[in-house]
C-alpha cells in the first residue's frame, strides 16, 4: 500500500533518524492492532521550518520530534500544551482538524526512570543534568515537580564540564545526561566529568538508548553508581503520544 492510500499517517521530526526506534516500534503496534491503514515516517528536514511543506498532507494525524528540533518547532505551532509551554520544548505533536498542538512526554516518561531511581536510591536530593537542549527542559520540569534541586552543566553555560568541581560532583548523587555524547554510532564520545568522584550514592541515567550501555553509564558502573538508560523512557513517551494522538 502506498503512502497516497494511507488514510493515518504518523511520523517522527528530526535531523538525523536513520538510527531511530520509533518507525519499528510504531510499525509493530500498527501490525498488533491490525491498523493496514496507518504507516509510521522518518521525515528528516534540514531545517525546523520545513514542517511547514508537511502540513499539505491531510493524512498526518500526529508527530514525534527529536534532536535538534523540540524547542524551534514551537514556533511552527497553532498550538502549545500548558505543560510543554512551561517546560519550552515539544517532542508530540497532535493534528486535530488542521490545527497542530504541540505537547511534551518527554517528561512523563523521565518521571517514571526517576521513580525507579528513588527506590533503590531514595536518598537523591539534588542532580548534575548534562546538556540544556529540549530533553532537559523536561528532565529540568520533573525535578522541579519533585523538589530537587538540579545545576545544569553545558559547554557555553555558567556551569562547564571544564568548571564542575569534584565537590559539587560528590553532592549531586543524581546525575544525567541528556546530550547525544556516546549516542551509536559515536560510542566512543562520552560527558567529560570526573568519574572518579562517584560512588555508590550516585545514580547515572543516560537519555541514550542505542547503545544499551554508554561509556557514561559504564564509568558510572565502574564507580559503584546505580545506571539506568533511556528505554524505558523511549517506550513510556512513546505509549503516551499514542494516546494523545487518539484522544478525542
Amino acid at each position: 500500500m502506498s503512502l497516497d492510500q494511507i488514510t493515518h499517517l504518523y511520523g517522527l521530526i528530526g535531523k538525523t533518524l536513520k538510527h531511530s526506534f520509533s518507525a519499528g516500534y510504531f510499525a509493530q503496534k500498527f501490525e498488533d492492532l491490525a491498523m493496514d491503514y496507518a504507516a509510521y515516517v522518518n521525515y528528516e528536514l534540514s531545517d525546523p521550518s520545513q514542517i511547514n511543506r508537511l502540513k499539505a498532507e491531510n493524512n498526518i494525524k500526529g508527530l514525534n520530534v527529536t534532536i535538534p528540533y523540540k524547542e524551534s518547532v514551537m514556533d511552527y505551532l497553532d498550538e502549545v500544551d500548558p505543560a510543554a509551554y512551561q517546560i519550552g520544548a515539544v517532542n508530540t505533536i497532535k493534528i486535530d482538524e488542521g490545527r497542530w498542538i504541540g505537547y511534551n512526554t518527554d517528561c512523563l516518561g523521565f518521571a517514571e526512570l526517576l521513580d525507579d531511581a528513588l527506590l533503590t536510591h531514595p536518598h537523591l536530593g539534588r542532580a548534575l543534568i548534562l546538556g540544556s537542549g529540549g530533553a532537559s527542559k523536561a528532565i529540568q520540569y520533573v525535578l522541579e515537580q519533585r523538589q530537587i534541586s538540579y545545576t545544569i552543566i553545558s559547554r557555553r553555560g555558567p556551569y562547564r564540564y571544564d568548571n564542575l568541581t569534584d565537590h559539587e560532583l560528590e553532592r549531586s548523587h543524581l546525575i544525567i545526561n541528556t546530550t547525544p555524547l556516546g549516542m551509536y554510532p559515536h560510542i566512543e564520545t562520552y560527558p567529560e566529568i570526573n568519574y572518579q568522584r562517584l560512588s555508590s550514592k550516585h545514580y547515572g541515567i543516560d537519555l541514550i538508548y542505542n547503545p544499551e550501555k554508554t561509556l557514561f553509564l559504564t564509568y558510572c558502573e565502574s564507580q559503584s553508581a546505580g545506571i539506568a538508560n533511556g528505554h524505558k523512557m523511549l517506550i513510556s513517551q512513546a505509549e503516551h503520544s499514542w494516546k494523545i494522538w487518539n484522544q478525542t
